[in-house]
């Protein structure tokens, strides 16, 4: 599995990154946000299509209709998203009426400035690094176009290096994690959605301005649950044809549960690993529960 020689992805500003992306790189950096734009930031796999589908049910006060008449990837646009004329999440977002919700993988460095000009609202939502491992290496598999990841060791010593598409994973929480003061921004963790979904939601809608009354809280926490959103096409990434992305091999709504790391990492590995980490975090504030 080399990567850098893969015809899959490219570079942007020293940032790995699939080759479409980079290839019309132009219109991402000159998009224009709008102020009540709301941008939701993640490293891949750490539980974007969850915060995505609570945050829309919130703006649409809990319809469920409305939440189910699209795919996720059409309501909530993923901005640099390209795939030559078949995806285009700029054109997407350009044609959207406000508010609009945007979608970004992006490190700090790479969020085009239009946002910060217009001091849009943005959610960072972060994962441990050992379980987003384990579903970047999933992903892997079932994406078809992507280089074949040979084994999780090997995936695994490739995200340590920051050789993935968009980067380190480390310089990505730690770069976010210092804007966290900005009263614009709100920083949340998967494993406290995952110990306490209620509180989560409450922090959200408080963030983006709602009221939140207990029978909104608990429709959306039905209507958002991980068997819930496996089993809905508007959110499970059934929609998307097999050659763009085989479910049989890996589906799309894997587990999403804290801790699955445990299932995948050896002991060796692990250790490994930690060494690694806190050679990468000592200078950050930024703690992580690898497990709930």
């Amino acid at each position: 599995m080399d990567f850098e020689d893969n015809k899959a992805f490219g570079e942007v500003h020293g940032i790995p990154m699939y080759k479409d992306f980079v290839k019309y790189w132009d219109d991402v950096e000159t998009f224009q946000a709008r102020p009540d734009d709301l941008v939701i930031v993640t490293y891949p796999k750490s539980g974007t299509t969850w915060l995505s589908e609570i945050v829309y049910m919130i703006y649409k006060e809990d319809d469920v209709e409305k939440c189910k008449e699209d795919a996720i990837f059409n309501r909530v646009p993923y901005l640099e998203c390209r795939k030559e004329e078949k995806m285009n999440g700029v054109k997407q977002l350009q044609e959207m009426d406000s508010p609009r919700i945007v979608k970004t993988h992006l490190p700090a460095k790479l969020l085009p400035g239009s946002f910060w000009e217009n001091n849009c609202k943005i959610i960072y939502l972060s994962r441990n690094a050992k379980d987003v491992a384990v579903s970047y290496y999933y992903f892997f598999l079932m994406i078809t176009e992507f280089p074949d990841p040979e084994s999780f060791p090997k995936f695994v010593e490739k995200f340590m290096e920051g050789k993935v598409p968009y980067g380190s994973w480390y310089d990505h929480v730690k770069a976010w994690w210092e804007k966290r003061n900005n009263p614009q921004m709100l920083y949340i963790f998967y494993e406290d959605m995952k110990e306490d979904i209620r509180k989560e939601v409450i922090k959200l809608m408080k963030f983006l301005g709602r009221k939140p009354s207990e029978e909104l809280v608990d429709k959306i926490i039905k209507h958002t649950s991980f068997q819930e959103m496996k089993n809905n096409p508007s959110t499970n990434y059934t929609t998307l044809p097999e050659e763009m992305m085989n479910q049989r091999v890996s589906p799309f709504m894997r587990k999403g549960i804290s801790g699955d790391w445990k299932n995948h990492f050896t002991v060796a590995m692990n250790e490994r690993f930690d060494t690694h980490y806190e050679q990468q975090m000592k200078d950050s504030t930024l703690k992580f529960r690898t497990e709930i």
